[in-house]
């Protein structure tokens, strides 16, 4: 009884090990620009190693990239990092929101230029598999 009560323990804190490290690190395992909503490409998928770009980058806020809005303005404390970024910018009732790719390159591109920093030709980031 007591063997069986250990197996079923160190079963649970096993599976409970795996899965909070798996979200946790899940943002490590990212090397390319992914959301749902590309069905069909151009061009590859854009090179994005997250973990790298934070760290060259500097930006310790998730908000900084992952950015909530409401009613037009900015909210400080909040994070859209477990969210795609077609959830909010490809709404049906939306008429105003961006195409998915415009927002991608206002938002990634726009911050290399800003910085002079980064990659901003089209080959750079989508690189050919």
């Amino acid at each position: 009884m007591i063997k069986r009560m250990l197996i079923i323990h160190c079963a649970v804190v096993l599976a409970v090990t795996v899965f909070a490290g798996g979200f946790a690190l899940s943002q490590d395992d990212v090397t390319a620009v992914q959301d749902s909503a590309f069905k069909e490409r151009m061009r590859p998928r854009a090179v994005f190693f997250h973990e790298d770009h934070n760290e060259k980058a500097e930006i310790e806020e998730c908000s900084v990239c992952h950015h909530v809005y409401e009613d037009g303005e900015l909210l400080e404390d909040e994070t859209s990092e477990d969210m795609e970024c077609s959830e909010c910018h490809l709404k049906d009732d939306d008429k105003a929101a961006l195409s998915l790719v415009k927002v991608y390159h206002q938002q990634c591109r726009g911050c290399h230029l800003e910085q002079k920093k980064g990659p901003i030709t089209c080959s750079e980031c989508h690189v050919k598999e």
